[in-house]
């Protein structure tokens, strides 16, 4: 479909547009990180940031996540709205107590008299031989703890509305933005994530997900890189007849269980696509979401596509033998329907 005066931005362009404009109407919001800076950020999310808006307010730090992640929290606590980026989000060993002990538990430990306005930023998955800590997603370790807003974005509109809505959340707000989605160079961009973004600013309402296709025959459910994977999947099925619904939960906490349960109300049969681990994650809690609203509206045992609960592999035959991809969604459906 084409939108009048088309303006197709990446997620990376999209997320700094965000920042910039929020930035020029609220002198509260400051960002912090490693390279983000003169390089723009790694992948690209912070690029002419410094420029515009100087070392005062656009802060490069020393290689110490536990101190620049606990020093947003103080800031926030004091007034103001920092924009924080932990470069990979399999770096959060070094500083889960400044995440969720302080930033996620701060507001309920003071009873309501802090609020922490922050946005902890991060980039997740793999697919390019990156090894076990680097191409981690880790969306259930954080949707799983209580205190923090997450949502996860799989196009530049939906970053950009997502990012102005989570800086001007009184609450803490993780921000997870998958690598192969961000429309860097350097790595295999997905095209689908490039599409239409105003330029003016605008919010996307956290908690609310999106039917990113409509269909009839079965509900496919997923997030961030997932998502393309679904909608090429649902292409294929297409060809041989059957009308596959796609859910993009653009937000894992709240998580909108209320489309869901329609979807699959309608359909009989669910998918759930999630690079994250099988085990204790996002597609363990949507088909639990379904079958404690109504389990009679299944017409089969739903299937998960997700990662193996394994440690990464940094052979690229083996990460991809372990990743998901249509081809194993279109192996789910027929093993949903052979039964």
């Amino acid at each position: 479909m084409n939108v009048p005066n088309e303006r197709k931005l990446t997620i990376a362009r999209a997320m700094a547009e965000a920042v910039a404009q929020e930035m020029r109407i609220d002198p509260s919001v400051f960002v912090m990180g490693e390279d983000i800076g003169a390089l723009g950020g790694v992948y690209g999310n912070t690029r002419g940031l410094l420029e515009e808006f100087g070392s005062e307010r656009v802060r490069d730090t020393p290689i110490s996540e536990t101190a620049f992640i606990g020093a947003a929290v103080g800031a926030a606590q004091d007034g103001m709205r920092p924009v924080v980026e932990l470069m990979f989000v399999d770096f959060f060993g070094v500083c889960f107590d400044a995440i969720y002990n302080l930033m996620a538990k701060n507001t309920y430990f003071s009873g309501g008299s802090f609020n922490v306005p922050m946005v902890l930023m991060t980039s997740t998955g793999g697919g390019y031989s990156d090894a076990g800590q680097h191409s981690q997603c880790l969306y259930g370790t954080f949707a799983h703890l209580p205190g923090m807003k997450v949502v996860c974005p799989s196009n530049a509109y939906d970053a950009k509305g997502l990012m102005t809505a989570a800086m001007r959340d009184n609450s803490p707000v993780v921000y997870m933005y998958h690598k192969s989605l961000q429309g860097m160079g350097w790595l295999a961009t997905e095209p689908g994530a490039t599409v239409h973004t105003p330029e003016e600013s605008y919010t996307l309402e956290i908690g609310k997900a999106k039917i990113a296709r409509e269909g009839r025959d079965v509900t496919i459910v997923s997030l961030g890189r997932g998502v393309h994977h679904a909608l090429t999947a649902a292409e294929q099925m297409e060809a041989d007849g059957i009308s596959a619904e796609v859910i993009d939960l653009v937000s894992l906490v709240p998580l909108d269980r209320d489309t869901i349960c329609a979807s699959v109300s309608k359909t009989g049969y669910l998918i759930v696509v999630d690079e994250d681990y099988m085990s204790y994650g996002v597609s363990g809690e949507v088909i639990a979401s379904v079958t404690e609203h109504d389990i009679s509206i299944l017409k089969a045992s739903p299937k998960r596509v997700a990662y193996p609960d394994v440690p990464i592999p940094y052979a690229r035959v083996m990460e991809q033998f372990c990743l998901p991809n249509p081809d194993k969604i279109l192996a789910a459906y027929q093993s949903i329907r052979a039964a």
